[in-house]
């Protein structure tokens, strides 16, 4: 596969780019330990590392407002703005310190992300602005009725983002 990572290709001939998506649930970091055992090429002989890279994406989602019909039930201030995005900072640096760290254990290259907005729209665009070879997610399992109502991340990836789709499902 041609290296699409931007350099020569030649310290990274065979380089590939994996965009996993993980978020503070058991079922991302299990698609992230699948990933690092199946899916990402070991180091060429006396190479520590693969040559694959791992980009590990967190989410943040907008802070959401519910209004009922009589109009929002309380008055959002820029305090409790600034205290939502906070917490969703330090949940950001967690999950990927996490995330970071199973790689490092496995002596593999990785970057980190934090991307705004609705998840399955900010992973589609991260796989086209990294041009990644590979977009891995995990399944949370939800059933039909639960996925009609919350939408399924991972259906939208597979159906919209411009790379091969792995959607790693927990075993129960």
């Amino acid at each position: 596969m041609a290296d699409r990572g931007g350099d020569d290709g030649a310290a990274h001939p065979q380089r590939r780019k994996v965009l996993v998506a993980i978020d503070e649930s058991d079922e991302s970091m299990y698609a992230l330990s699948w990933v690092l055992d199946n899916l990402i090429v070991p180091g060429t002989p006396g190479h520590r590392r693969s040559s694959d890279l791992i980009v590990l994406l967190h989410v943040q989602t907008h802070p959401q407002v519910f209004v009922g019909p009589a109009g929002p039930g309380f008055y959002i201030t820029p305090e409790i703005i600034d205290s939502v995005k906070k917490h969703q900072e330090e949940i950001s640096k967690k999950v990927l310190l996490r995330g970071k760290t199973l790689c490092d254990e496995k002596h593999l290259e990785s970057e980190t992300m934090v991307a705004l907005g609705d998840p399955r729209d900010a992973i589609c665009e991260a796989v086209e602005k990294l041009h990644t070879d590979y977009l891995v997610v995990g399944s949370h399992g939800y059933g039909a009725i639960k996925r009609a109502f919350l939408g399924s991340v991972s259906d939208y990836c597979a159906h919209n983002a411009k790379c091969p789709v792995v959607i790693v499902k927990k075993p129960s």
